[in-house]
């Protein structure tokens, strides 16, 4: 099991000013098929208050997890959701999608989340929108000896059983799950051989391999992942994928193929062709 990249993440804002960690490739494209992953948290309001307002989406797919807090989500689809901690959203944005997402306070005003995007292959990129979510139905999870294992998307297994989220379908037969580790345990289970293994840090530490929060890992092809946590615990998020190995063409919201197409989206957009937002 060989670290062939580590990455930290950076602080920067989007939406009306929400402050965020980034961790981004829409370049070199080395986390293919993700592209993005962006992460909240904050005790203090002023620091994402502003949320996200109407915004749109072509070509890329956005997924939503929320550990505290959560956020209104709207679309023009005509979906009204409530994602709060322990949820998960899933929009395949395809054609495309005008959404906003506008901060849910707990009683601490706590909030701590993530929005991760991935890349839709070209043949992919105009069909029409896909939106799904674990409001209803929770995220399975599984133990481990020393931790858990909780599926957000795609299949896990901790060696002895299988579980599979609801989520199932993105792309890139991506998954991601989010791995917790009691202080100072080690825990050791299979993950598929999919091209794709990357590692997050989100809470604690972890002593071997050696990473602290916003620290993104990378790994070799492996039949197995081993981690050992600190003596403060660990949680993270784990995904894995298969690249897409397609060159992109990235403006903002939307991420196309070629410029051509990325100046398309603008038009369409522009000219309502991706519908109006719920009210």
């Amino acid at each position: 099991m060989n670290i062939i990249q580590k990455v930290a993440a950076h602080p920067t804002q989007d939406g009306d000013g929400v402050k965020i960690s980034r961790i981004h490739d829409f370049r070199l494209l080395s986390m293919d098929p993700f592209l993005m992953i962006d992460e909240i948290r904050s005790d203090d309001q002023a620091d994402y208050l502003g949320g996200f307002p109407p915004h749109p989406h072509r070509g890329i797919e956005t997924f939503t997890y929320m550990i505290k807090g959560g956020f209104e989500h709207r679309d023009q689809m005509g979906n009204v959701k409530a994602i709060r901690s322990g949820d998960v959203q899933w929009m395949s944005t395809g054609y495309g999608v005008v959404h906003s997402e506008m901060p849910l306070l707990d009683e601490g005003n706590s909030l701590h989340g993530f929005q991760i995007w991935l890349n839709m292959p070209a043949k992919e990129k105009l069909r029409p929108a896909i939106y799904q979510d674990t409001v209803e139905h929770g995220v399975p999870a599984l133990t481990l000896d020393g931790g858990e294992i909780k599926a957000l998307a795609g299949s896990w297994s901790n060696g002895t059983e299988s579980i599979e989220s609801e989520l199932n379908n993105l792309a890139g037969n991506a998954g991601i799950a989010d791995l917790s580790i009691e202080p100072s345990q080690t825990v050791s289970f299979p993950v598929p051989r999919t091209g794709r293994l990357m590692l997050l840090v989100h809470s604690g530490k972890l002593e071997e391999p050696e990473a602290t929060h916003g620290t993104l890992l990378q790994f070799s092809d492996t039949e197995t992942l081993t981690l050992t946590a600190s003596e403060d615990g660990f949680g993270g998020l784990i995904f894995y994928g298969e690249p897409i190995n397609e060159q992109i063409a990235h403006m903002g919201p939307f991420v196309m193929n070629t410029e051509a197409e990325l100046h398309q989206a603008v038009r369409d957009y522009q000219t309502g062709k991706f519908g109006q937002l719920s009210v």
